[in-house]
């Protein structure tokens, strides 16, 4: 996924992982409905929200391009993703920790060097 859709990644503004297991029989209405009402972000922002369940071998994406939703699904093969597991939580994404999280890693890496912040000396 990342080689193939890290271009759509790279023009979305906010990408969140919704944490903990999601109901993957949801469809569209039940995940857009779940984002406004137990997370209070907006399903029509130019936002890309990830979900995964109880198996952690298989996650959606939920997006809006302006004129409807887009539901990607996959299921892996082999591996498990590393699911951040609180389940009244949200999380926004860097591109990097994306590309972790579907590389099979963790989205916290203690050893990466973190980014420093402007003017800090």
């Amino acid at each position: 996924m990342v080689d193939r859709w890290g271009l759509f990644y790279a023009y979305v503004k906010n990408i969140y992982i919704i944490c903990g297991k999601t109901d993957m029989r949801k469809g569209i209405d039940g995940l857009a409905t779940l984002i406004q009402d137990s997370f209070e972000l907006d399903p029509y922002g130019d936002s890309i929200f990830l979900f995964s369940g109880w198996s952690k071998d298989r996650y959606k994406c939920l997006y809006f391009d302006g004129d409807g939703f887009a539901m990607l699904y996959k299921r892996l093969d082999g591996g498990k993703l590393q699911w951040p597991k609180d389940e009244n939580e949200v999380r926004k994404l860097s591109q990097q920790e994306v590309r972790w999280l579907l590389e099979g890693l963790s989205i916290q890496q203690p050893k990466a060097i973190q980014k420093s912040q402007k003017g800090v000396f």
